[in-house]
């Protein structure tokens, strides 16, 4: 909705991501099982939210369907009012032109924009961690979109960092698709827990570690490797019926690998942008894509 003229007293903002890199099960510190992933940042699309205070309400009101979002910034205001914080409800807008339902953190972009506009109002500066905190709080589950200083393997049922990875990922273009067209919105919190075996869970160590390397020596084929590892592992529990395709294609035009979306259909061929021949590999892959 929009207030007219009144000032805005806070804003944020949160970008999508384009599914992950690896996702699976990873032991912590303590050597207990956890489930994790590390996602491919997307700053294309973007979620804003701008909140307006009002002293004639209690509560928050916020753009119609955005519950996610009006649960984010009313935990919030909670979390980061104070004694002498002067009103608890308003208005909260949210724009966004992330595709919904395919795996692209949408959802989070929403809450993470709203606990960002929530924050400025009060003043506050909560941690990337913080955030993420709050955000599982009101998902249950939740993209790391909000950390985005660094590469990190993200605990998302329980707001953790697992291990920061470096400071960015390799250099690379991706050239993105969606996998399933015609499936339609997936429901991330309806889908079953994946239901990994011991051999499974031994991969996933070996593949951290690898995308460990390709992180600190900017190795980006290594990352298609894991990547594409992961999406292979993935493919028993929410299969693309195009990822056979996507590999084929990967493979002629001079790809590092196929990421996708394990709770989602959107997918990628992963490029090393630092290549000579990247952009004609990039146009056989377009038009690959198109037929």
């Amino acid at each position: 909705m929009h207030q007219g003229n009144r000032p805005a007293k806070g804003a944020g903002s949160a970008s999508a991501h384009h599914g992950e890199i690896l996702q699976g099960v990873f032991r912590d510190n303590m050597g207990r099982l956890t489930r994790a992933l590390v996602t491919l940042q997307c700053s294309d699309w973007k979620s804003h939210a701008t909140f307006y205070p009002s002293s004639r309400q209690a509560d928050i009101v916020c753009t119609p369907g955005m519950w996610k979002a009006r649960r984010a910034a009313a935990v919030s205001m909670t979390e980061f009012s104070t004694s002498g914080s002067p009103v608890t409800g308003g208005y909260l807008d949210i724009w966004s032109d992330i595709p919904c339902g395919i795996g692209m953190g949408s959802s989070t972009a929403d809450v993470t924009a709203a606990i960002r506009a929530i924050a400025v109002f009060h003043g506050v500066a909560p941690t990337a961690e913080e955030i993420g905190r709050i955000a599982v709080e009101v998902e249950c589950a939740s993209d790391p979109i909000m950390i985005d200083d660094r590469v990190v393997l993200f605990a998302h049922r329980e707001g953790a960092v697992l291990e920061t990875l470096g400071e960015h990922l390799p250099p690379m273009i991706v050239v993105g698709c969606d996998a399933e067209p015609d499936t339609g919105a997936i429901d991330t919190l309806a889908l079953p827990p994946a239901a990994y075996s011991a051999t499974d869970i031994d991969a996933f160590g070996f593949l951290r570690a690898e995308l460990r390397a390709a992180v600190v020596n900017g190795d980006t084929a290594r990352l298609g490797r894991v990547a594409t590892s992961s999406a292979l592992i993935n493919q028993r529990f929410l299969p693309k019926s195009t990822l056979d395709f996507l590999l084929d294609l990967c493979e002629r035009v001079g790809g590092c690998g196929v990421q996708v979306a394990h709770s989602g259909t959107v997918a990628g061929v992963i490029f090393d942008s630092r290549r000579d021949d990247v952009r004609k590999n990039i146009d056989r892959c377009v038009s690959g894509m198109d037929k």
